[in-house]
């Protein structure tokens, strides 16, 4: 058997009252919601969705959950050999792999859901799936059009762009008339591109007093798709930097991973993990019954 890696969702892939049966069966999850706070457990527990999708409360609330799950998995002896997050869910992996302790993280989540939410608020701005278009096309799709960039390369056939509100109406008639089409995402902003050049200029201020810990497991970098080697440089570009995900996965399956667990909710990880190798094992865990999947299907070759 190969090495499991937990993969971290992040914001989109939030629903109100995920992680609840995760908080009242398992203690290691409870603590961490606990520390959280009673506005996060009562926003993410109860919602309404709208207050729930708002970026300053999807972050926290997202990082509690996918940390709940990846404890519940430990409590049930389901080990990680390495991490990796999808934008926001850089930050519950680098919590995870040792990198960060828990208190760091709830802190340092709160700060930059608040720097992504002004430079969000300050510069309107969106994010497309961009459909029938290679990363080539999509980039020469981009360049053609002033404020919009490519932000995530998710797989093969699915990378998403970031553009100004301005430029949105623009940007879907060039990638038209190459043959492309563009399906608006459930994002605030136009994250991951040089509109939240601000956001990361004051990560970077706010990291300069951080003392990181050592990776217990390696965490692997959206920006770089490698394993991290300076914190303090990569958390900070992230926000600002394309999402390199098809790589780093990869990257991670040619280092021996070949087993996926989405830790968090939804599915939307393993599905892009299975369109980059089909051959590698994936599951997801939100909930008991997820949960237990995983654990008769791989919790006794782990222990």
């Amino acid at each position: 058997m190969g090495k499991i890696a937990f993969v971290f969702p992040g914001q989109g892939a939030q629903s109100a009252g995920m992680g609840l049966e995760l908080y009242n069966h398992f203690d290691s999850a409870k603590s961490i919601f606990d520390l959280a706070g009673e506005n996060v457990k009562k926003v993410t527990f109860e919602g309404p969705q709208e207050e729930l999708n708002l970026t300053i409360n999807a972050q926290p609330c997202l990082f509690a959950v996918d940390l709940a799950a990846a404890a519940a998995l430990n409590e049930k002896g389901v080990f990680a050999d390495g991490v990796a997050g999808f934008s926001l869910g850089e930050v519950p992996g680098l919590v995870h792999s040792g990198l960060l302790s828990l208190e760091q993280g709830l802190e340092f989540v709160n700060f930059r859901a608040q720097a992504m939410h002004e430079c969000a608020t300050q510069d309107k701005g969106g994010m497309f799936a961009v459909l029938g278009l290679d990363a080539d096309g999509i980039a020469k799709a981009c360049a053609e059009v002033e404020g919009a960039y490519p932000a995530n390369f998710n797989c093969m056939g699915q990378i998403v762009a970031a553009c100004s509100e301005d430029s949105a109406i623009d940007l879907k008639n060039v990638v038209a008339a190459n043959g492309g089409r563009l399906m608006r995402l459930a994002a605030s902003g136009a994250f991951h591109s040089p509109f939240m050049d601000k956001a990361k200029d004051e990560i970077e201020k706010y990291l300069k007093t951080v003392q990181f810990g050592d990776m217990k497991v390696p965490a692997y970098s959206n920006v770089t798709a490698e394993v991290y080697d300076n914190p303090k440089e990569l958390i900070a570009r992230q926000v600002n930097s394309p999402v390199l995900w098809q790589k780093t996965i990869e990257n991670m399956i040619g280092q021996g991973f070949d087993t996926f667990i989405e830790v968090g909710p939804g599915k939307t990880l393993t599905g892009l993990i299975k369109k980059i190798n089909k051959d590698v094992r994936t599951f997801h865990v939100y909930d008991l019954e997820t949960l237990e999947n995983v654990i008769n299907s791989i919790g006794d070759n782990n222990a």
